[in-house]
C-alpha cells in the first residue's frame, strides 16, 4: 500500500475514533480534516502521524496523542473572534489547529530548533495567523496581552500566576497541572478578579520548564 493511501485510511480510522469519544463539534471536525497532522512529523515517521499515540519529537519533547488535544481544544472552546496564546509550540500541530479555530495565535516555545522547524511547516502549509516567540512559557507573554484564550501543552505544579494575570475577562486556560509523573488537566475561567478552577482528565505532560514552572536545574542534576 502506498504511504498517502495508509495515511488517507489512517485518518479516516482515527476520525472515527474521536466522533465516537464525542470530541468534535462542527468547528474541531473542520479544523481536524483540514491539518494535516503527518506534515509534522518527519519524513521516516509520517505513516505514524494518525495513530493515537504520543510521539518523541526529539530534544525530550513530544507531540501529544490526539484524542489529549482534543480533550483540551473541546474545553477551550476556540471561536475565530479569540485571540490565543499557546504555551509549547512543539511540533506545530496544534498550532495549526488553533490557525484553523481562532484569529491569532501567539505561541512560546523553549528549545529554538523546535520554534525554527514549528514556523517552517506552518509556513510551508500556509498558516499567516501566528506569531512564535523562544522563551519562557511559564511566564507567558506580556506584550500581546490579555488573551480570550490560554492553552498550556507541558506540567506545571500549580498554575502559573502570570499566565492568570494574562488571560482576559471571561476567559478560559486549560493546563495540565502535577507532578513530573502525573497530572490532572484543569479547566481555568476567570470571572472578575477571581478564577474558576475545574479538575478534568488524568493525564501526562513533559514538564513545563521556567521560572513559575518545574526549574530547569531539577534536570541537570550531577
Amino acid at each position: 500500500m502506498r504511504e498517502e493511501d495508509f495515511i488517507r485510511i489512517s485518518k479516516d480510522n482515527l476520525k472515527k475514533l474521536l466522533k465516537k469519544e464525542n470530541l468534535f463539534d462542527e468547528y474541531l471536525e473542520r479544523a481536524f480534516d483540514k491539518v494535516p497532522r503527518e506534515e509534522f512529523f518527519d519524513s521516516r515517521n509520517r505513516s505514524n502521524a494518525y495513530q493515537n499515540n504520543a510521539f518523541d519529537i526529539g530534544f525530550g519533547q513530544t507531540i501529544s496523542q490526539p484524542t489529549m488535544i482534543f480533550i483540551m481544544l473541546k474545553r477551550l472552546e476556540v471561536r475565530k473572534s479569540h485571540k490565543v496564546l499557546e504555551i509549547g509550540t512543539g511540533s506545530g500541530y496544534l498550532t495549526a489547529l488553533l490557525c484553523e479555530l481562532s484569529h491569532f495565535v501567539y505561541s512560546v516555545e523553549r528549545i529554538q530548533q523546535l520554534a525554527t522547524l514549528a514556523n517552517q511547516r506552518l509556513n510551508k502549509i500556509g498558516y499567516t495567523n501566528f506569531k512564535i516567540f523562544v522563551g519562557d512559557g511559564s511566564k507567558g507573554l506580556y506584550e500581546y496581552s490579555p488573551y480570550d484564550r490560554i492553552i498550556v501543552s507541558a506540567a506545571s505544579s500549580k498554575i502559573p500566576q502570570s499566565l492568570v494575570e494574562q488571560l482576559s475577562e471571561g476567559g478560559i486556560m486549560v493546563l495540565p497541572v502535577g507532578g513530573l509523573e502525573f497530572q490532572r488537566l484543569l479547566v481555568v475561567k476567570k470571572i472578575g478578579n477571581t478564577t474558576n478552577v475545574k479538575e478534568d482528565v488524568a493525564c501526562r505532560f513533559v514538564p513545563l520548564i521556567g521560572e513559575e514552572g518545574f526549574k530547569d536545574e531539577m534536570f541537570h542534576k550531577s
